[in-house]
């Protein structure tokens, strides 16, 4: 079999899976997106299809004016008699919790707390009946039981082991193979240095041997790869008796000087055991873009389609809101057939809820257009496109006033330096805007309806990359309306959005 990495482009980090008889589930950490914690599907490993989120409701996910790269952090995803669970943390709130269902597609139950702070829950459900749950701070790995009705500890919390001496231990798993505890965490931080390595017990509290050959899985000292940052693993048996590993790194094009804006993407690799109950990851404990491995059969699950006509009264599974959307920033049904966002005094710089819609930019090079129609009435008024990191680094193509004329203007925020790089006055009629990215670079044009595209501008990519930028997501593109300061005067009217890769 053959397949290439990522397995699921784009800012999908932390990744955990599951599966339950044939078919296997994921989920990914969403930090300050709303909803919270897609939920994916597979048949073979390779090809997954999103089915929904784990958190949809601002009950389960409270993001009200949370710093970047806050919010969800690393869930774990557990199948238990019948019943699915998503544990994690919302380290905002600083708290773990868990939610469940019995249908993962959704909907999920409300938050079930639990009163310990720390990051990167896990829960183990032993043969015993009992439950485990695992987590990380202060530099170790912690457990404790757990009654998995209440969120209730039972008894004390231990220490389980600290890894090998990489920084940040953390991200634990806990699994029972052939009557052996195997504890599997990360170290080295979630960047250059990480990788994951592994300790075995007779008993689920230890003491914990370490592997031998650790770390089983790194690309610490590949600094010729493409890929990078590899780390922060979960296991999965096939139902053919198979051994796989999903994992989070990133993509980094050394030609231009190992930058990486993408975000952190969910890759696989297969793994087997040694003759002395040990894992062995892909042979190496690396990994490739293009992988050639004895595999499940090619099972494709189809997508959504990648032009979104807003005919639907729901959006797409692979849409995501900044933080929890205000409810009359945006509709589907006052103008049929569009999306409408109605911009209020937030913008794109604030660290609180703009009315924006948005997607992971998954491709390095692909192209993000949107047809607009917008009539602003004060020079506050704009709306359009951004390609946005956080709050401090994004561009964007918008429709504005100036003079009272009708503008189309590329702006650039880098930090604390901001400036609009290009104005040129339009005629009224719907607007095409576009964004072209290619891995070095973003460009701006726009046309109006019935005439030829103009480009305006370019952008480095490197500028909107998480070297730079700093946090844990990727950059999205997506559509914006803001009345800077105050509420727009006019709504903006979006007939359709489309991404394609190149």
């Amino acid at each position: 079999m053959g397949f290439s990495n990522p397995i699921i482009a784009g800012f999908y980090p932390d990744p955990s899976i599951c599966r339950v008889g044939v078919d296997y589930y994921l989920v990914t950490s969403t930090f300050e997106y709303f909803p919270g914690v897609p939920i994916f599907r597979s048949r073979d490993l390779v090809h997954w299809r999103q089915i929904g989120h784990c958190l949809t409701r601002e009950s389960q996910l409270p993001l009200e004016k949370i710093g970047s790269s806050g919010g969800i952090y690393a869930p774990t995803l557990r199948y238990h008699a019948g019943r699915f669970y998503m544990v994690t943390t919302n380290i905002s709130a600083g708290k773990h919790f868990y939610v469940w269902a019995d249908d993962p597609s959704g909907p999920w139950s409300e938050p079930i707390w639990i009163a310990q702070n720390g990051i990167d829950p896990s829960l183990y459900f032993d043969e015993d009946g009992r439950t485990y749950f695992q987590w990380t701070t202060l530099g170790t790995i912690w457990q404790a039981e757990i009654e998995i009705q209440t969120g209730a500890l039972k008894g004390e919390t231990r220490e389980l082991w600290s890894g090998t001496g990489g920084r940040y231990p953390e991200a634990p798993h806990l699994y029972k193979i052939n009557g052996m505890y195997y504890l599997m965490i990360a170290e080295g931080g979630t960047e250059y240095g990480h990788m994951v390595t592994i300790a075995r017990s007779t008993d689920p509290w230890g003491p914990f041997e370490a592997c031998p050959r650790n770390p089983i899985l790194t690309h610490r000292n590949r600094g010729a790869s493409p890929i990078q940052g590899t780390g922060h693993g979960d296991l999965v048996q096939a139902h053919d008796g198979s051994w796989w590993m999903v994992f989070l790194a990133f993509r980094c094009m050394r030609q231009y000087e190992g930058y990486h804006h993408l975000g952190r993407e969910t890759f696989l690799a297969p793994m087997t055991w040694d003759e002395d109950g040990w894992p062995v990851v892909h042979g190496t404990g690396s990994v490739e873009l293009a992988m050639e491995v004895e595999g499940l059969p090619t099972v494709t699950m189809g997508s959504e389609p990648d032009r979104d006509d807003f005919d639907s009264t729901t959006l797409r599974l692979y849409w995501n809101f900044l933080r929890n959307p205000r409810a009359a920033d945006w509709s589907l049904t006052e103008r049929s057939g569009w999306l409408r966002l109605r911009g209020s005094a937030v913008t794109l710089n604030d660290s609180d809820s703009p009315a924006f819609l948005g997607r992971r930019q998954q491709h390095f090079a692909c192209t993000a257009s949107a047809c607009l129609s917008f009539l602003p009435q004060r020079e506050t008024d704009e709306a359009g496109l951004t390609v946005l990191m956080n709050e401090t680094h994004h561009y964007e193509i918008f429709v504005t006033l100036r003079d009272g004329v009708r503008c189309v203007m590329v702006r650039r925020r880098i930090g604390d330096l901001v400036a609009v790089v290009v104005q040129e006055q339009i005629v009224d009629g719907l607007t095409v805007l576009t964004i072209e990215a290619d891995a070095k670079q973003y460009t701006f044009s726009y046309r109006i309806d019935g005439m030829p595209a103009h480009t305006l501008a370019t952008g480095l990519t490197r500028y909107l990359s998480s070297e730079v930028a700093g946090g844990f997501t990727g950059v999205y593109i997506g559509m914006y309306a803001t009345g800077n300061g105050q509420a727009t005067s006019v709504p903006a009217d979006f007939d359709w959005f489309d991404y394609q890769p190149l």
